[in-house]
């Protein structure tokens, strides 16, 4: 399947006269029971000499990050601060180091890398150096679950001209609509840009139970307690016939 693409890609690509082109092997990734995660191809061409960056960001959101403290031997939450526009998912990929390819004028502006996302505190929540210590708090957290990958992932060229990479999504990857940037950069510079869309969602029972629990809160909380207090209920019995 993907060299067939490639292979479509290599004849279309001049007769459109466009210095990049690119596209996904699938635009839809259904979650169902028993995800355990899923790939994605991107593949694509470009005219002339360049370098390709891949940028994968799931949809923003607003994230409450917590700093726990130890109060009389208990672990608590002491202090918070709130982050928007957050993406839930965040990846890279490139035909080269970043650092070389692009400039760090660049990096910044299309934020080209994790340490170049806009993850900044109100000015009056906390000073610079506070407000850094809750951004590397946030990233931590987000790369521990696998949302933030901590290496940039690579582009691979077939020829001059092809170019490829996989999109490596976890068990976890929260749903929305993503957006997947790919970048043509000659001489530290973008010259060219496209993105495209990737949907990810839950299907079948996954969506009907997520559904539920999100319309439906104190219903759905009370039901999962009433369950968990059965199910206790008939081990308990169960342990004293053993």
């Amino acid at each position: 399947m993907a060299a067939v693409c490639l292979i479509l890609f290599a004849t279309a690509a001049p007769a459109r006269a466009q210095a990049l082109v690119a596209d996904l092997s699938r635009h839809f990734v259904a979650i169902t029971t028993g995800f355990t995660g899923a790939e994605v191809l991107l593949f694509g061409a470009v005219e002339g000499e360049g370098d390709v960056v891949v940028v994968v960001r799931g949809p923003d959101h607003r994230v409450v990050v917590h700093r726990k403290a130890r109060i009389l031997g208990v672990w608590v939450n002491a202090a918070q601060m709130t982050f928007e526009h957050v993406p839930s998912f965040y990846a890279v990929a490139a035909s080269g180091p970043l650092a070389e390819i692009a400039s760090e004028t660049v990096r910044a502006r299309h934020e080209l890398g994790v340490e170049y996302l806009r993850l900044r505190l109100p000015p009056a929540k906390a000073s610079p150096n506070v407000a850094l210590e809750w951004r590397k708090g946030l990233v931590r957290n987000y790369q521990r679950l696998g949302l933030y990958p901590r290496e940039p992932g690579t582009v691979t060229f077939l020829g001059n001209r092809l170019f490829r990479t996989r999109i490596t999504l976890p068990a976890n990857v929260p749903t929305g609509v993503y957006q997947v940037q790919t970048y043509l950069l000659r001489h530290g510079r973008i010259v060219s840009a496209q993105t495209t869309p990737l949907s990810v969602s839950k299907i079948g029972t996954e969506a009907v139970i997520s559904d539920f629990a999100r319309r439906q809160a104190p219903l759905y909380g009370l039901i999962a307690i009433t369950v968990a207090l059965v199910a206790g209920w008939i081990a308990h019995l169960a342990f004293r016939k053993a």
